[in-house]
């Protein structure tokens, strides 16, 4: 269970997220979506601290972190809350002087202090399971874009977090490749995999989430299934939002 209570971040005078308190129980996969500017990556990147909150508590499974103005969080346990995420960027963020193989690796290795051989078994698997075996030699230059993020994606996985974190996995794709990553992360999703996403694409939505929320101007405007969010949203700027959204994907 991942749970963020009374979530406050500000830069500046500014306040991004204001007050925000959500839930995200384990195996389900939620897609946060709204307006540009609404929030969404903010949130995204505060589960796992890379936007450090400026005041409220992360909470994933036994570990908890609490933030207040002025308050200095203790490193160690800001590691904790990471060690528990993986993350998958909008522009893939690929080591280029990697092979696909070793990106998935560098971690294993780096970070969790593997064998290079259990972390060489652990990355083929991977790659395999993204559809991703037969280039594992590849460099990411040689590589589409949905080739690239499915690599991403299996490198976020590499260390068996609790929960992956997708920030706009598919915005960077034409939409064959998009396709390609939406099937990855719907087979992910079967499986039983946590994730939390902040996405514009509702094809990707729609497909994969079971919960949806809807943010603006750093605020939750309404919660539910994939289906009352995108068939029959009960705050009318949410159906402003998802007619706009559905209107533009079918350009």
């Amino acid at each position: 269970m991942i749970t963020l209570s009374h979530i406050i971040k500000r830069f500046g005078t500014a306040t991004i997220l204001n007050d925000i308190s959500l839930s995200f129980p384990e195996g389900s996969v939620t897609a946060l979506v709204g307006p540009s500017g609404g929030g969404k990556s903010t949130l995204l990147r505060s589960i796992n601290l890379l936007e450090q909150p400026t005041s409220g508590s992360v909470q994933i499974g036994e570990h908890t972190v609490d933030f207040a103005p002025g308050r200095k969080v203790p490193f160690s346990q800001i590691q904790k809350i990471r060690c528990e995420t993986g993350m998958v960027f909008q522009n893939f963020q690929l080591f280029p002087h990697r092979t696909a193989l070793e990106n998935v690796m560098e971690g294993l290795v780096t970070v969790q202090k593997w064998s290079r051989e259990k972390a060489r078994a652990r990355a083929v698997d991977l790659l395999e399971k993204v559809g991703m075996g037969h280039k594992i030699e590849s460099w990411p230059a040689e590589l589409s874009g949905g080739q690239q993020q499915r690599v991403a994606i299996a490198r976020a996985l590499a260390p068996s977090p609790k929960v992956l974190l997708c920030d706009e996995p598919t915005s960077a794709l034409d939409p064959e490749l998009a396709g390609e990553v939406v099937d990855v992360l719907g087979q992910l999703a079967a499986e039983g995999t946590t994730m939390v996403m902040a996405t514009h694409d509702l094809r990707l939505a729609s497909k994969i989430a079971n919960q949806v929320v809807f943010l603006e101007a750093g605020q939750v405007v309404e919660t539910g299934s994939a289906e009352q969010i995108f068939r029959d949203p009960q705050r009318e700027r949410t159906k402003r939002f998802v007619s706009s959204i559905s209107a533009a994907q079918t350009l």
